[in-house]
């Protein structure tokens, strides 16, 4: 109950702190600083460098303060100058041996936010900043300061430190920031994928359909009826291919969820091919359960593309469609009988892009699909899909 208390609070916590731009945290961390370094009771948190003494506090402290604490306002922004500043005031004020005051921890702050948020010339600004802290050190050594070489050392490596933490926060944040790059960039190839098969599947069954159907009317010209018959058919498959290209073209401008994909029921698909003058048998075994989207799909294409090229390479020969439904998967298959095709036509079928985009489609719902010619030389497109697959 605790940890679940904690989680919750850190997770407002980072939601609160994402409201706002890092430009008004850093305002607000200036504006704190400066408040603090005047409390006393906090000067022993100090940072006191060479332990240089007997200087006593006046206004020319307040400006070196200052100094040190209002260049944070610009810490994400312009780090290297936020580092200049408030380096340049820390060196004054602790060469002058002014009194202890908490201003001086914010160089800290000011080395992580250039390791932190740097862009250009890091290695140039970490050999100035070491360059600057050698003769820190040497004036330090001139003007009398107790400490001892080894002391130098230790802060030096306390310096570096902040410097590399912050370099190693920017390190992740670059990481995460192509992370995500590369997961967009992904998800885009994806979609684009998915949005090729689609285009694929649509255009190939319909334009196949209306080009059979066209090329069948020429020889049926003295007879009105069934010219009638296949110029509605063509009219048919045409108004099909435009609302299912609008759906895509709709996918390709939408910003938001895209509607379902406009697709009929293998029934329809299988009187719509029928129609247009090719023998089809339709065989269903089990009752239809409610399918998800995914699945529904899958099966509607794979259908789709089998009459396809049935229609394109088994013109008039027998053709059955097979769908078998189970508690857990729905098989589907769809065979053709022999027709004289091509080695060329066979390789398009058995490797094509429709059959190779149904692999992916049924793939990535768990289920597996197979197509090959048959020993009477027919050709079979079968497929295994899990109906708890992706919805």
């Amino acid at each position: 109950m605790s940890g679940t208390w904690v989680s919750d609070r850190s997770r407002r916590l980072r939601e609160v702190w994402r409201v706002y731009d890092a430009t008004v945290w850093d305002r607000w961390l200036a504006v704190v600083s400066t408040g603090l370094a005047f409390v006393p009771a906090l000067s022993i948190m100090s940072v006191q460098f060479g332990n240089l003494s007997g200087r006593p506090a006046d206004p020319f402290q307040i400006v070196l303060i200052l100094a040190q604490t209002v260049p944070l306002a610009v810490r994400t922004r312009w780090p290297a100058a936020c580092l200049a500043i408030n380096g340049t005031a820390f060196v004054i004020h602790e060469t002058l041996g002014y009194p202890m005051q908490f201003g001086t921890v914010t160089v800290y702050i000011a080395l992580y936010s250039v390791g932190a948020h740097q862009e250009r010339f890091r290695f140039v600004i970490a050999v100035v900043a070491s360059a600057a802290y050698v003769v820190l050190c040497v004036a330090m050594v001139l003007l009398g300061s107790p400490v001892l070489q080894s002391e130098f050392l230790v802060f030096y490596l306390l310096f570096a430190a902040c410097w590399l933490g912050g370099a190693f926060v920017r390190g992740q944040r670059l990481q995460e920031a192509e992370r995500r790059q590369l997961a967009t960039e992904a998800a885009a190839a994806a979609e684009r994928a998915r949005i090729a098969r689609e285009l694929h599947d649509v255009v190939t069954h319909h334009v196949t359909a209306i080009v059979v159907q066209a090329d069948a009317t020429q020889f049926v010209a003295t007879s009105p009826e069934r010219v009638a018959a296949a110029l509605s058919t063509i009219g048919g498959a045409g108004r099909r291919a435009l609302a299912e290209l609008r759906y895509l073209l709709d996918v390709l401008e939408a910003t938001g969820e895209s509607a379902a994909p406009v697709v009929g029921s293998v029934r329809d698909l299988v009187e719509q091919t029928r129609s247009g003058g090719q023998p089809i048998e339709l065989v269903e075994n089990g009752d239809q359960p409610p399918l998800p989207v995914g699945v529904g799909l899958a099966v509607y294409r794979l259908v789709q593309e089998g009459l396809t090229n049935a229609v394109k390479y088994a013109e008039g020969r027998p053709t059955t469609v097979r769908i078998g439904y189970r508690e857990d998967r729905v098989e589907v298959e769809v065979t053709n009988a022999a027709a004289a095709v091509s080695v060329g036509a066979r390789s398009s079928l058995s490797g094509g892009r429709g059959l190779a985009g149904l692999r992916d489609r049924i793939g990535a719902l768990g289920g597996e699909l197979s197509a090959g010619e048959q020993p009477d030389g027919g050709f079979r497109v079968s497929a295994s899909i899990p109906v708890g697959g992706t919805k």
